[in-house]
């Protein structure tokens, strides 16, 4: 298919040249935006008069031919066209002739594209945000149903405080919540209107912009032409906030990891979402959770491909920008692919309480617990922390625990214990007492299961 800038030329292209120039292979999946924004762009022509009204018509009445066409599979896009806008436009030219190459009246390939782009990762990212909030969902739902369940909370990896399960899951569900404030501000900054800025230094026709960005959904309009053609930090932004997804929820898929082991033995997951050996027989692979820990540095990359490849451009448009749509796509594609797998296998993996129960009964965890009692018996917390050292030091030597250690030698270390230290010890009670705002006991998993639930139905 021709080229649509062959005037100035006297040669034929290189197939070589075609070949690396193309963008054909990752761009036609803009094939419905394409053709959408330019049947915005020709109904503005004609109801501006710069062109015929019932040419403009025409035009965009053919256009949607061609999108039911491409959509039904009649119209297949021609893989060897140098681009998406290359091809609706020459197979407009083909169908209408003279009336097809007014289309392309007032706007330049460089708007173009940076509409198609826009248009594209506003519906991604609306997608990505629905798919946040499912997984949320989830979360909120499995932390009611083991609001109770006490677990070893953690630091340095080493059992540091009772919490509950949970309370466990809302902290990752708050880490969501995040990511959907990240992506909904990203799409703010999407939802601007570069058509109309031209190549670089818009028009000399009386074009409406206001008028295309209300029929396309857009907020506004770029307010520069040439911030409006060479801008990709909306591309930035997201392979950004699509990042800080993937580092959330390869946190969880290393901690599901770990508790699918028999180290650990928190959770099992379903079957259906995990995979066996081929040669050992016994064993079951968090397969989905490491392939998500795994994608996550190809997220990364992503982002460090959109950034290098925007550092050392002038403005406005280079080729180099033609690089933004592969990675950005890779990075949308990846994130929904991790999401659409990660949700249910969290949603179907099973909890082993008992396990949990047991991890937390080890480990001292409710050392702090020990010097808050005596805390609130008077004594100085720095004064009660050592006296509970001593104890956790005793108890290790006497291959004891907190709990079976007697109230004499609970006395020999410090003369205010009495018999009601066990109580204040004891693991239920640490977690139920856990009252402050954001803690751990069943009535604050709670509020906070409430609040997330609110949150997202705002967004």
């Amino acid at each position: 298919m021709a080229q649509l800038w062959k005037g100035r030329f006297k040669k034929e292209l290189a197939k070589e040249t075609n070949d690396f120039n193309s963008s054909i292979k990752f761009d036609s999946r803009m094939f419905e935006e394409d053709i959408t924004g330019s049947i915005a762009h020709a109904l503005m022509l004609g109801a501006q008069g710069i062109i015929d009204k019932a040419e403009s018509e025409k035009i965009a009445s053919e256009l949607a031919v061609i999108l039911e066409d491409i959509k039904s599979g009649k119209l297949k896009i021609d893989m060897e066209s140098e681009d998406i806008h290359t091809f609706v436009e020459g197979e407009l030219t083909a169908r209408l002739g003279d009336t097809g190459k007014r289309l392309h009246t007032a706007r330049s390939r460089n708007d173009q594209v940076a509409l198609d782009i826009r248009m594209v990762l506003k519906k991604e990212t609306a997608e990505i945000t629905e798919s946040l909030k499912k997984l949320v969902e989830v979360l909120c739902e499995k932390a009611l149903e083991h609001k109770a369940t006490i677990m070893p909370g953690y630091t340095h990896l080493q059992r540091a405080q009772p919490i509950t399960f949970g309370h466990h899951l809302m902290a990752y569900a708050a880490m969501l919540l995040r990511d959907i404030d990240r992506l909904n501000d990203a799409y703010k900054r999407m939802n601007v209107l570069p058509l109309g800025s031209g190549a670089l230094a818009g028009t000399t026709y009386p074009i409406d912009r206001e008028a295309v960005a209300s029929q396309l959904g857009f907020d506004s309009v770029s307010q520069n032409s040439l911030d409006g053609v060479s801008d990709r930090d909306f591309c930035l932004e997201l392979a950004s906030a699509l990042s800080i997804v993937m580092v959330h929820l390869s946190r969880f898929s290393e901690e599901i990891i770990m508790w699918c082991s028999w180290e650990f033995k928190f959770v099992e997951l379903d079957d259906a979402f995990s995979t066996g050996s081929s040669i050992m027989p016994q064993k079951k692979n968090p397969d989905i959770a490491e392939l998500v820990r795994g994608k996550s540095g190809r997220v990364f990359g992503d982002l460090t491909t959109l950034l290098t490849v925007m550092k050392g451009i002038p403005l406005a448009y280079n080729k180099d920008m033609q690089e933004d749509k592969e990675a950005i796509f890779d990075s949308v594609d990846t994130v929904k692919m991790c999401l659409n797998a990660f949700t249910p296998m969290v949603e179907t993996m099973t909890v082993l309480k008992d396990n949990m129960r047991a991890a937390a009964a080890k480990g001292f965890i409710n050392a702090t617990d020990c010097a808050d009692y005596l805390v609130g018996k008077g004594l100085p917390f720095r004064d009660a922390y050592k006296a509970t050292g001593e104890l956790v030091a005793l108890c290790i030597d006497k291959g004891l625990t907190l709990e079976t250690l007697s109230v004499e030698e609970y006395k020999n270390v410090c003369s205010l214990f009495d018999e009601g230290v066990y109580d204040a010890i004891n693991l239920e009670t640490c977690v139920m007492k856990r009252l402050s705002e954001g803690a751990p006991s069943p009535e604050s998993v709670e509020k906070q299961v409430k609040f997330t639930l609110a949150k997202i139905k705002e967004e």
